[in-house]
């Protein structure tokens, strides 16, 4: 049976020379024997221990920033598995790992399969060039980074970010999923598609 799991590590985010201090929500989505984890954030030690013996077979990042990627080639030595991320967000991952690429290209349409459950790639640009959210339709479940939260679109006030670009992704790429869909955010809690369409109304364009 597939099972979602969250995972919560703490860090520091980095870009345009300042710092946050953030809690972030790692994803293992999986069964028994194998998992994918998405958004390796702060802590490659706590993510492998929740792992624990399952295999690994990919590091999947919603998009580049520091505090989404910052674990993700440790853990990628630790368990074997290759990390996969949006071509478009290469500017954003060689700020934190210039001297180590992806693995492999995520790309629009993408379907990645983990204990019999497909996940779709769907690139939603805005909060970064490459950002993409995961939508497994079998689970009702879509895992969205940094693009929608609980109370509305990801941040966009940073570089590379461009929030008539973000709108436009949810409303064209998540806001047409079923209502019902659970909504699984890079940070804070989770919500669901028709909660943040009822609430988008006021969202300039």
């Amino acid at each position: 049976m597939t099972t979602v799991q969250n995972v919560v590590t703490s860090g520091v985010f980095e870009l345009d020379g300042g710092q946050w201090d953030v809690d972030n929500n790692v994803w293992l989505i999986g069964d028994d024997s194998e998992v994918l984890v998405i958004d390796a954030a702060h802590d490659a030690a706590k993510i492998a221990e929740a792992v624990g013996d399952r295999t690994v077979r990919a590091i999947v990042c919603t998009h580049a920033h520091n505090d989404h990627v910052n674990a993700a080639p440790e853990l990628a030595e630790r368990t074997g598995a290759p990390i996969l991320l949006h071509p478009d967000d290469r500017v954003l991952w060689n700020l934190t790992h210039s001297d180590r690429a992806p693995d492999a290209d995520l790309s629009d349409g993408q379907v990645l399969t983990i204990g019999g459950t497909d996940l779709t790639v769907l690139h939603t640009p805005g909060h970064a060039p490459g950002a993409v959210c995961l939508y497994a339709p079998q689970l009702g479940v879509v895992f969205t980074g940094d693009t929608l939260f609980h109370g509305g679109p990801g941040a966009t006030g940073r570089s590379y970010s461009d929030y008539p670009t973000i709108v436009r992704s949810i409303r064209e790429r998540l806001f047409t999923l079923p209502d019902a869909t659970t909504v699984n955010t890079g940070h804070g809690e989770s919500t669901t598609i028709g909660t943040e369409k009822a609430n988008s109304a006021g969202w300039a364009d």
